[in-house]
Formats: C-alpha cells, sequence, structure tokens
C-alpha cells in the first residue's frame, strides 16, 4: 500500500467514526415506550473495531514518515514540520499586511475622524506572503508526489 492511500484510508476512517459516534448519541436515550433505531453498544462496538484500524493505519503512517526522504534528503516529517511552519508564517505576513491596509476604503466622513496609517511597509510584506505561499505550495507537491510513491511501512 502507498503511503497515499493509507492517509486516504486514515481520513476514511476518522470519517466513520465520527459518523457511527453521532448515530450511537443520537439513539443513547429515547422516549419511554420508543426503541431506539440503532443499538448504541452495537455502534459502539463497531467503533472500537475502527479504532483499533486507525492506530495501526496512523502509527504506520508516522512510522513511514520518520524514515521515507524526499529528493532534498529530509523526511517527509521534516517537510511537514515544515510545510506547517511557512503556512504559519505566511497567514502572518498576510494578516499584517491585511491590517495595515485596512483604511475604510480611504474616505472619511468628517474633517475630524481619526485617520490611520500604516507602520508597516504593506507591499514588503504582500511580497513576503506571496513568496511563502510559493515555497508552501512547491513542498506540499514534493510531499504529495513522496506520498504516492513511498511504500508504506507497516511492520
Amino acid at each position: 500500500m502507498k503511503l497515499a492511500e493509507a492517509l486516504l484510508e486514515r481520513k476514511s476512517l476518522k470519517e466513520q467514526i465520527g459518523a457511527l459516534k453521532e448515530r450511537a448519541i443520537k439513539d443513547a436515550r429515547v422516549q419511554e415506550g420508543d426503541q431506539p433505531a440503532e443499538r448504541p453498544e452495537e455502534l459502539a462496538a463497531e467503533i472500537e473495531k475502527l479504532v483499533q484500524r486507525l492506530e495501526a493505519i496512523i502509527t504506520a503512517i508516522n512510522r513511514t514518515n520518520l524514515q521515507a526522504r524526499l529528493p532534498d534528503g529530509q523526511t517527509i516529517m521534516e517537510a511537514i514540520v515544515k510545510r506547517d511552519m511557512l503556512k504559519l508564517h505566511h497567514q502572518l505576513a498576510r494578516d499584517l499586511a491585511d491590517a495595515a491596509a485596512t483604511d475604510r476604503d480611504g474616505w472619511r466622513l468628517t474633517r475630524s475622524e481619526i485617520k490611520f496609517q500604516p507602520t508597516v511597509d504593506i507591499a514588503r510584506w504582500r511580497r513576503e506572503a506571496d513568496a511563502l505561499a510559493k515555497a508552501y505550495r512547491e513542498l506540499d507537491a514534493a510531499i504529495q508526489a513522496a506520498n504516492w510513491t513511498t511504500e508504506l511501512r507497516e511492520e
């Protein structure tokens, strides 16, 4: 099984567990004299089986991410951390530029109304945000490519 397939299975398992949990909770209590549409105990047993599979798949994914390498030599785990940090930096640069640029479209209602001006170089922060977004996309593409070529290490 490829790493990407395991990631898709992990997502599916989480969705299945969530759906079964909602169904179990919905039928955990019924009006006196009514019968639940499904038995919550049976759903909980089904959830337990899915949780065991989820634990195994997450362990295998993490093991694989620690060992598999991208063409540049970094592990997939290191690349994921770097991608997450690029996203944080991008959000900061974008939010800072957006906050500085907000000026009610450049008009005031009265002469006495307070006028705000930016304290940062908006263009610089927008360029920084663009560069970080590009780096994020490129790294994400490399990670996705590795996911489809790397065999899952299940042992």
